[in-house]
């Protein structure tokens, strides 16, 4: 009891002292900042947000971008594209890396290509003697699968199947249909990873036709009129919404994407009108993924979205969008691109886009927001302040998250608290004094990595971060409206009560996180 007393004071009274604080030091209208939600995992997949959607594809654990290592049962040894590909293939590792390790991409329930550490592909162009040198995939990259649990029967389309030999190559001239008994032309496979679940895999895994009618049922249904009611009857006053890059060819988009989605945004649209609220359009997945992530569409997770057809394919989408909703009185701003990666995208290449993307906007309307994001891993925010991005009316977005980082997994929930005080708030009060965008809380959540967190700890650890994000120039934007992890899960905050909704410093409200501390004091007490 002694421990427990302390530490409860000591985060009650961080938490009403920062919300004394703010309330008196705060001179902006709170009322007329950016309090949004994302509409996140329904125009754009992520399959943590609804995992359901992937329930009925066949091979699901073989999905595109799927990691899978290959032991030969006869040999004991492990497939390996020597140096990481570009030259034969070998059959004697003892034990898996990188070079023993391909990328699965889907052809159908049953066939696959195998793209290598480098970025070739198996081939068996050479004869009977398979290598990794294949820079593009075609027939000769195409392999059957024969599945038995983990282990497998590999066989080209033409019917040859793939056997290891004595002196340790990988051929395809096995002289029969081989029965599980047959060592040599079986393997063992070993999934490594499989933690893409975006766009490309669920549209690729049920193939065309049963992926348009999982498509058009989700869009129908996990977003609708109702949800804008009771987020616009909760504190929130704009929805940021991300699409992918193929909207811009609805209805009919490139292979593997299914059209519908333009349809579902202009609903969007329209329903915000009704309920008197605001879009704030997000291009969240651009063509060859800008960080190599499921939520911007990546096929394998490579990021080639660096390239000039893609940055030009990319700002037609804008374009395509601004042409589009620049007129739309619920058009609060468009964000050029979401969390471009650092590691990945050169800041060059990412401001002369930006640059480009704003006059295309600007070309369409001159009052719409136009934000930049800022990259996500090793980037200083302050990078895209000392870039001149526009003249008027731009923002940077951030994303807070006491997540994804080592530096979180061992914080209790007052270090939680206190994090969001030392260092948000002074990184959010500095750039607002930065001359230059307004500043954008475009994605937090009141989720953590505290284990039996309280219900009154959540509503305190989120109270901290409406706070200090309420004192961003431009607002913030909560990820995300619905989602299967009920912490992230906007609409089941709310109607718990693990989040107070709108602004805190309104009476009814504040009143309630003052009885909340009070509260948590009396549970130390007990």
């Amino acid at each position: 009891m002694a421990t427990r007393l302390p530490r409860a004071g000591l985060l009650v009274f961080a938490v009403l002292l920062a919300a004394f604080r703010l309330a008196d030091s705060s001179t902006d209208n709170s009322s007329s900042k950016v309090r949004a939600v994302n509409l996140g995992g329904w125009l754009v997949v992520e399959g943590w947000i609804k995992p359901s959607l992937f329930d009925g594809v066949p091979n699901r654990d073989m999905l595109d971008g799927t990691q899978v290592q290959l032991k030969s049962v006869g040999l004991q040894k492990y497939v390996c594209a020597g140096d990481g590909g570009g030259s034969n293939v070998t059959v004697d590792r003892d034990a898996a890396s990188s070079w023993e390790t391909f990328k699965l991409w889907r052809i159908s329930m049953n066939e696959f290509q195998f793209r290598c550490f480098n970025g070739q592909f198996l081939t068996a162009s050479d004869g009977d003697v398979i290598s990794a040198t294949a820079d593009s995939p075609g027939d000769f990259e195409t392999f059957y699968i024969e599945r038995n649990n983990t282990l497998l029967h590999i066989k080209l389309l033409n019917g040859s199947y793939l056997q290891v030999t004595d002196n340790n190559q990988l051929t395809s001239n096995y002289p029969s249909q081989p029965g599980w008994d047959d060592a040599m032309a079986t393997f063992e496979m070993t999934i490594v990873a499989n933690n893409l679940h975006g766009d490309y895999q669920l549209a690729n895994g049920y193939g065309p036709d049963k992926a348009k009618s999982v498509f058009e049922e989700h869009r129908k249904n996990f977003v609708s009129g109702s949800d804008f009611s009771f987020i616009s009857q909760n504190g929130i006053n704009a929805v940021r919404i991300p699409v992918g890059w193929w909207i811009a060819y609805d209805p009919d988009p490139p292979a593997p994407f299914i059209g519908g989605s333009l349809n579902a945004l202009d609903r969007a649209f329209h329903w915000a009108q009704i309920y008197g609220l605001k879009c704030i359009i997000d291009l969240h997945a651009a063509p060859g993924s800008q960080n190599g992530m499921e939520h911007s569409a990546s096929r394998d997770g490579s990021v080639d979205w660096p390239s000039e057809a893609n940055i030009q394919k990319t700002l037609d989408v804008i374009n395509f969008l601004a042409q589009r909703y620049a007129d739309n009185p619920c058009l609060l701003g468009i964000e050029l691109l979401n969390e471009p990666s650092a590691a990945a995208v050169p800041l060059d290449t990412l401001v002369s886009y930006y640059k480009t993307g704003y006059q295309i906007v600007r070309s369409y309307s001159d009052t719409a927001y136009v934000i930049f994001c800022q990259r996500i891993g090793n980037a200083d925010p302050m990078e895209l302040y000392q870039a001149y991005l526009g003249a008027t009316n731009t923002v940077v977005d951030l994303h807070y998250y006491n997540l994804f980082d080592p530096y979180f997994e061992k914080l209790n929930a007052t270090e939680n608290i206190q994090f969001i005080y030392k260092n948000r708030l002074p990184q959010v009060q500095s750039l607002n004094s930065a001359n230059g965008p307004l500043v954008f809380i475009g994605e937090w959540v009141n989720e953590w990595n505290v284990t039996n967190a309280s219900q009154v700890q959540y509503q305190l650890f989120g109270n901290a971060q409406l706070q200090v994000y309420g004192e961003a120039s431009f607002g913030w934007s909560y990820w995300t409206v619905k989602c299967n992890s009920v912490h992230w899960d906007y609409e089941w905050n709310i109607r718990n009560r693990y989040l107070i909704g709108g602004s805190l410093l309104i009476s009814p409200n504040y009143m309630l996180l003052v009885g909340g501390c009070l509260m948590y004091l009396l549970s130390a007490l007990t």
